[in-house]
């Protein structure tokens, strides 16, 4: 699998973060540091334990995340539940909080597969 072929699979637009990084070899270190980055944990533990503004933090930088390395479907999720928890109140987040554990789980998986063909 080719780094396009990834950013194919997890929904990204490889030509966008191209554009703005100008050498695969960095996009391939930071596409693969993705997955090791805590945010995504942290966004589910401070939901569980009901914490607005540790959630709000995570997925803000989830989405941050997902802008600089192109990841549009992620980013697109991910965008929909920071605007939700915007403001501190943890109500009617679920719908958004299973697309963006869909699309990080996509997103993890095709970064996985990658890594696994170098």
């Amino acid at each position: 699998m080719t780094i396009q072929e990834c950013y194919k699979a997890l929904g990204g637009d490889y030509d966008e973060v191209i554009g703005r990084l100008r050498s695969e070899r960095l996009v391939q270190k930071f596409v693969l540091k993705f997955p090791a980055d805590g945010s995504y944990e942290l966004l589910l533990r401070s939901l569980e334990e009901g914490n607005a503004p540790e959630a709000f933090r995570a997925a803000h930088t989830i989405k941050g995340m997902c802008q600089n390395l192109g990841f549009t479907t992620l980013g697109a999720s991910s965008s929909a539940l920071t605007e939700k928890l915007r403001g501190g109140k943890l109500a009617g987040y679920e719908a958004l909080l299973s697309a963006v554990k869909e699309d990080y789980a996509r997103t993890v998986a095709a970064i996985k597969d990658f890594e696994a063909n170098l």
